[in-house]
């Protein structure tokens, strides 16, 4: 499978499980920036239920589409220290957090200025994490439709607001006794519960319902 996918922060899950299954990625980097999108959030497990973790993005002050190459992180909040807080607070008793912490840790304490150039940094620890090496290369220009022959369009996926077409199994999570199963969180949820065991709930994953929907 080769698939058009937007680059996120720290990936849900279905987003993922796309990259980890296709044999060549094609980044939508010419797409005009989009609010209230996995682009600049994500959503954790904590003792409180779901809660979001947002990267606050520059106003352009013109009124004007900006490309989501062009998107800048507002430097102002301390939204790093805010989201590596958040993170610890979550996991810091899930059964993986300690393995991958040094993984994660550069990403939340040196400054990006470029959303894309944090999201691709963020997918990159992803893959060292699961142990991938994607093939992937960024879009020239926007194109509103693919042809299904040539890539399977998921850009939809960084959609926050869609309604997922695929019920996530369960997998254990640390306050699973006290909310029950949350799921479609970002993919360190899956990592920090089960580890290298991640790769294969991705593998496993039936994508058929979320490829059947771009007929």
């Amino acid at each position: 499978m080769k698939s058009v996918l937007h680059p996120t922060y720290f990936p849900d899950i279905l987003t993922t499980a796309a990259l980890v299954q296709s044999d060549q990625i094609l980044f939508e980097i010419c797409d005009n920036y989009q609010k209230q999108s996995y682009r600049n959030r994500m959503y954790i497990g904590t003792a409180y239920g779901r809660l979001l973790l947002n990267i606050p993005i520059k106003h352009t002050g013109t009124g004007s589409h900006k490309k989501t190459a062009d998107a800048l992180i507002e430097q102002s909040f301390h939204w790093q220290r805010q989201h590596w807080r958040s993170l610890i607070i979550a996991y810091r008793t899930s059964p993986f957090f300690e393995f991958y912490e040094d993984d994660l840790y550069p990403l939340f304490h040196n400054e990006f200025d470029s959303l894309l150039n944090l999201n691709k940094a963020s997918l990159n620890c992803i893959s060292e994490m699961l142990g991938i090496t994607p093939e992937t290369m960024n879009t020239r220009e926007y194109k509103m439709n693919y042809e299904k022959s040539e890539f399977t369009d998921l850009r939809n996926l960084a959609d926050a607001k869609r309604k997922p077409e695929i019920e996530l199994p369960r997998y254990r999570q640390v306050f699973e006794e006290k909310n029950g199963f949350i799921p479609h969180l970002s993919v360190l949820d899956l990592i920090f519960n089960l580890g290298p065991e991640s790769l294969s709930y991705l593998n496993d994953l039936d994508l058929k319902p979320l490829l059947n929907s771009k007929v």
